[in-house]
Parts: C-alpha cells; structure tokens; sequence
C-alpha cells in the first residue's frame, strides 16, 4: 500500500505546500519507502510510496513527457502488462510500475479509464490542460480513501487514504464510493462499475459450475501473486485463508519450476548459441513475480486458540513455512487506542478483529515480508456468516450478500488494508477479484443457502472437494474444507473479546451508558464496549470524522453483540468447547 495526499484548485498553493506535505506525512506509515510531491497552478500530490512492483523505478507522483498528466496512486493493477500491450498509441513508459500505466489509459478514455483497470487502486490525476483532477477508487473499495472540503478555502476539494490527513484541514469529509470517478469540472461523482449484480432486485438464476468458481478463484489468486518482494500469506486457518494459502502454495511450487526449467533452457540455448528465450512471464501474462521463495504463512491467537491449531494443521498438510505468533489480552487492551487511529473507526466488530491483525502485521512486517495475501470478501459473496442460517428465502439471501459486498470497504476491507499498512505491509485480497466476484454474485442463490443438508458457503467449498477427482492433488484437509465459521476476532481465542467486554465495564459505568453524547445524535452505542470505543475514537477525531463509520450488525437477527458465539448455530455446534 501507499499513501496520498492531494489538494486542487488551492488559491495559494506554494503557502499551502508545507501543510500538505505534513498531511502526507501522517500516512507515512502507510509508504515507508519513499516520499514525493508534485505542485502546479492550484494542484498538489503527494505521494508516500510501499514499493511492491518497479521497485526500481516507480517512484510518484508520476508524470507523461510534458508534465501536462500528473499521477499518484494507491494500489496495484495486476492487468498492466496487458493495458500496456492494448495501447492504441505508442507511450514513453518511464517506469517499469504497475500503475504509470492509468497515464496513457486517461489520454486514450477519459473518464472511462478506471472500467479498464482490474485491481485495488485509488488515485488523483491532474490534467494541466483541463486544469482538472480525476480521482477514481476500486470496484469493491479494498484500498481506503476519502475526500473532502474545507469552509476556509471554497472551491478547493481535497483526497487522502486516510481521515487522518484530512481532518487537520478539511470540516467535511466522505468516504469516497468505491466503483466511482470524480470530476473536478463540474464536480460530479459517476460510478463507473456497474456489474448485473448491482440491483439487488436482479435475483440470478444462473445454476453454479463448481469448475468455474475453482478456475476463477485461482486466477485471482495468481494475479495476485505480482511482487518483487518477499511475499506470504494471512492463514487463520478457515476455510477462506487455506484456500488462498493452498492455491498459492500450488502457484509458488508452479512457478520454481518453470524458473528452473526456464535457467536450464537457458543454459542449454547458451551453449548451441540460440539468441533467445521464451521466459515465464511470456506465457503467463498475469505474473510478474521475478523472485521465488518457500512460501510463509502467519497465523495469530491467544495460546491455545482455535484458529492457530487449524492453521498449523492447514500449514503442515500444505508445506508452507509457518510462524504461529501469540498474543495476550493484555497486549490486545495496550493496542486499541493505536489500533483505533489506524482503523479510524469506532465499529465493534472491526476493532475486535482487527486488533490481532495489526498485531500480527507488525510481525510480518518485522520478518522483511511486504506482501500478504488474506481472505476478506468470502463471506459476504457467499453469506458464510452464520446468520445466514436464518435467511428466509432465495431473494433475502442474496440482497444481503450484496448489501454487505457493498459495504465491505467500511468493515472487512477497511480492517485489512488499514491494520497492515499501519506498519508498511500490503494485503491483497483474491476474494474480492472482479472477476471471480462476476461469477460468484450471478449464481443463483438458492445454491447459496444453508439447508438441513449444507453448511455455510457449501457452494465454495464444494468446488474445492476433490473426492470425485482420483487424478487432482486435494488442496485441504476434509477437516478443513467442512469446517464450520469462526469469526477471526472469535477465532483467535474465546477470552478475547471475554476481556474486552470485562474491560468495558470498568470504562463505562452504567450511567454513562444512559447518558450518550448530544453530539452523537441517533449513532448511540448500546453497549458499554461500543461505548468505550466510540469515546476512544472522539480523542483521536473530530465529529467531522463520524460520518464516515458504518457500525457492522446481522440481519435476520436481535443480538446486540455480534460476535459469532452469539448465533445460536455456532452454541449447538460448539457447546462443548464453551
């Protein structure tokens, strides 16, 4: 991940030029690597960079021949080498980086660049001969970012990847909607991503191909696999990070021994004088891995957690060398007011979660890994929550799976792009490929929903069952593959969420639970830990800051907390073990 800062149509810009580049400086975190800026007319970028692809040359913002294009980005377009290939006109690349390529895109389609664009990616381009900036933000939203404006400079419009660069200079900022593209000539928002799916009144029939999930998820895996980097992957041990982790194990194996019979058939066309190789990256135009590795995989629990022995058990059967790291409650309790401005929420289910994560993150990070592949996005593609069980009927399952793909970029995406790129490490989520997510959201439903016969997110994992396949290599254990939903901050030790519920209780005495803020209007916590949080999150940030929080909550459902174990589902399946 990367991070951005950038202002248009300033009326001083060169007296506003320290302010921003402090604005950046407070996503440094995000871009470690290196920092740059760019200023012209009314215009800034800054740009903080987490060098992935290009290492050596990909530094931003970006500009075309004449500086007339000016380009920061936040992200990685897996797809470049082919756009770069499609070029209707010839283009001066000056680096090798994934995403100079948005620069010849604009000049050839305008508005309609990012449609051709597949990955996570949010960024600013200023046009000097249009005197006007676009600004565009992935389908789902896996890449956060925000806009905003300033009652002390009308007229200017201001973007960053976090509230944190805003706040400081702007008393109006949104979310910006993943899937749109903003025009500063007349201000509007256009949502260019408008799959069939969209409507949920546009209820599929389309009866599902096992083959097809499988051959789609694994080309959104391989894309991702574009790195210069070391790379790993997040394995909780569910069904949705060992899938990722085996098929990357199976493309990182793949990919060894092409690159060693690629270095033998080298050797041998050196010796009889042959002038060229056909190399990997010819025939698989999806990579661009250039460095291969054993593949790493880290997990991360309270001693003796649920997660971390099924991860272990996912790691063996795979061979992936894996770091089982451990945390404790009280580790967990010191971090949430770090974890609380990273995230910038104040959403109970996304702190609870992502407080192991950013704590593992910071481990990974520490290992020299850069890259780590997650499993975001399939339980809202294929509604593995286990209230889902009370699903009604074909029509409310799927409007709730595209409710909550909808909202992802304010719950599970936000967590995974914001508690790894607190410490500089990037998450890539395959879940959430457009692609794949074509195919999975125009299935009918009624292949989705949990009956008698099917638990959650039978469809998935059905279509990784290679029972019936003597001839294919099983990609995880029957125990694995069948295994029921954890909720990750469940997952990771029952105590936790235990010990941030007992720790709320000695924050938040009962009559200030009946006693909300005034300034929190209908947005009243129900409970002490919610409570806590959002009086956490009110230190770090202005009320200009609440709007952009979505508080996550079941369907179909009365709890009040929503954590997993509260779904009757997981308490008859798990008595036992409580």
């Amino acid at each position: 991940m990367c991070g951005i800062f950038a202002c248009h149509q300033h009326p001083d810009v060169q007296k506003f030029k320290p302010t921003a580049l402090r604005m950046a400086k407070a996503v440094r975190h995000r871009g470690p690597d290196w920092s740059g800026n760019f200023t012209c007319n009314n215009t800034i970028l800054a740009h903080e960079r987490l060098s992935i692809v290009g290492v050596d040359s990909g530094a931003q913002p970006l500009v075309n021949e004449d500086e007339s294009l000016v380009l920061a980005v936040n992200g990685e377009i897996y797809n470049h080498r082919i756009l770069r290939k499609g070029l209707k006109t010839n283009y001066n690349f000056k680096t090798h980086s994934d995403c100079e390529v948005v620069i010849p895109l604009y000049m050839e389609h305008g508005l309609d660049a990012p449609k051709h664009l597949d990955g996570m990616f949010s960024w600013v381009l200023y046009d000097k001969k249009e005197d006007r900036v676009i600004a565009a933000r992935d389908p789902i939203g896996v890449t956060s970012f925000y806009i905003g404006w300033s009652s002390e400079t009308p007229g200017a419009v201001f973007f960053a990847s976090e509230l944190k660069s805003l706040h400081p200079v702007c008393d109006k900022i949104e979310a910006f909607p993943p899937g749109h593209v903003y025009n500063s000539k007349d201000g509007s928002m256009t949502r260019y991503f408008q799959p069939n799916w969209w409507d949920p009144a546009n209820i599929p029939s389309t009866p599902v191909d096992y083959k097809e999930i499988r051959r789609s998820f694994e080309r959104a895996v391989r894309k991702r696999l574009m790195a210069e980097v070391p790379y790993g992957v997040l394995l909780s041990g569910g069904l949705d990070s060992s899938l990722v982790a085996s098929i990357a194990q199976r493309e990182t194996l793949r990919m060894q021994e092409a690159s060693l019979k690629a270095a033998v058939e080298a050797q041998l066309h050196k010796q009889t004088g042959a002038s060229e190789l056909v190399g990997i990256d010819d025939s698989n135009e999806l990579s661009t891995v250039t460095t291969f590795q054993q593949l790493h995989s880290f997990s991360i629990g309270l001693p003796g957690a649920p997660d971390t022995e099924a991860a272990i058990e996912v790691a063996n059967f795979l061979g992936t060398k894996h770091h089982a790291f451990t945390f404790t409650v009280q580790d967990g309790l010191d971090a949430l007011s770090d974890v609380i401005y990273h995230l910038e929420t104040y959403d109970v289910t996304t702190i609870r979660a992502s407080t192991p994560m950013y704590l593992l993150s910071r481990k990974i990070k520490a290992m020299g890994v850069k890259m780590v592949l997650s499993g975001e996005g399939s339980d809202e593609t294929f509604g593995g929550y286990l209230y889902f069980h009370a699903a009604p009927n074909k029509e409310e399952f799927h409007a709730e799976t595209v409710r909550r793909v909808k909202n992802l970029h304010l719950a599970d995406c936000l967590r995974a792009n914001k508690s790894t790129s607190a410490w500089g490490l990037e998450a890539r989520v395959p879940f959430l490929d457009k692609d794949f997510l074509s195919y999975a959201m125009g299935v009918d439903p009624k292949d989705k929903m949990i009956t008698g016969d099917r638990i959650e997110k039978h469809m998935l994992r059905k279509a990784f069952d290679t029972t019936d396949e003597p001839d294919v290599k099983a990609y995880l254990p029957d125990k694995i593959l069948w295994r029921q939903k954890e909720q990750f901050s469940d997952g990771v030790g029952y105590s936790w969420i235990d010990g941030l519920k007992d720790q709320a209780e000695i924050e938040v005495t009962d009559e200030m639970l009946k006693n909300p803020k005034p300034e929190w209007g209908t947005d009243i916590p129900d409970t002490k830990e919610a409570y806590w949080y959002r009086c956490m999150f009110d230190e770090l940030f202005p009320a200009s800051c609440a709007g952009t929080v979505e508080r996550w909550t079941p369907t179909w459902s009365k709890q009040t907390d929503p954590s997993g174990r509260a779904i009757a589902t997981h308490n008859a399946k798990y008595k036992n073990v409580e």
